[in-house]
């Protein structure tokens, strides 16, 4: 980071990549965050990473204790299973509704979109396989999403989808890797495009929730093996 970057900016940068570690399993749940640490390994001032930790606080992965500084947020299975239950429900509105509101435009980025996805396994790399997946899985969710045409509600997704970030990226772990995981979930994908281009609100809608549901048993489990109840 450039010592002469604007202040606005280094809190940005901060808040980003502390977040994506948080994300990612760098700090255990509950672990402490601490500033002198952070200084050293982000290369940021004080300044900066308060701001970034106020912003984390906001998003829920990180706790503020009155005069002690931040802790990791912790995780639960209440947590996990709440989460990702508000989650299904509305992705499973959002997708009535685009699926009522959306223009030929928005069929013809839903199918890109998971054509895209689907060519993931020619990535070799076994880390670019992770973000790579997980960078298209998400375009293909937010195409869909689009087209409910509500700001509001989008907003209100995004909100869920950085909360639940944490868990789903235990279940990534586990299953990304695997070809019978991705084939799986290619399944799917597929079954969802269909439902959409055919303009089946209803099944679109339990389809999607119980695609969006199929993570919480393997995440359960890994919580469970790490003591988390």
């Amino acid at each position: 980071m450039e010592p002469d970057a604007p202040r606005q900016n280094l809190a940005i940068n901060a808040y980003r990549t502390l977040k994506h570690d948080i994300i990612r399993g760098r700090y255990a749940p509950e672990e402490k965050l601490l500033m002198s640490r952070l200084k050293e390994h982000y290369g940021v001032s004080t300044g900066p990473l308060r701001e970034a930790l106020s912003q984390l606080v906001a998003d829920r992965l990180v706790v503020a204790i009155s005069q002690r500084g931040y802790r990791v947020a912790p995780m639960s299975l209440a947590e996990l299973n709440d989460i990702y239950d508000a989650r299904a429900q509305l992705e499973g509105l959002i997708l009535r509704l685009a699926i009522e509101r959306g223009d030929d435009e928005w069929e013809a980025s839903v199918v890109a979109t998971a054509h895209r996805l689907s060519r993931v396994t020619d990535i070799s790399s076994p880390d670019e396989l992770l973000d790579g997946w997980d960078t298209r899985h998400k375009a293909f969710h937010t195409a869909i999403a689009s087209g409910c045409n509500s700001p509001h509600l989008l907003q209100m997704r995004h909100t869920l989808f950085d909360q639940v970030e944490r868990y789903r990226h235990l279940w990534l772990q586990e299953t990304v890797m695997s070809p019978t995981a991705l084939a799986q979930k290619r399944q799917e994908h597929a079954a969802l495009v269909e439902v959409i281009l055919a303009r089946n609100a209803e099944q679109a809608d339990t389809l999607m929730r119980d695609h969006l549901m199929t993570p919480v048993p393997i995440i359960t489990q890994v919580l469970k093996a790490r003591g988390i109840q």
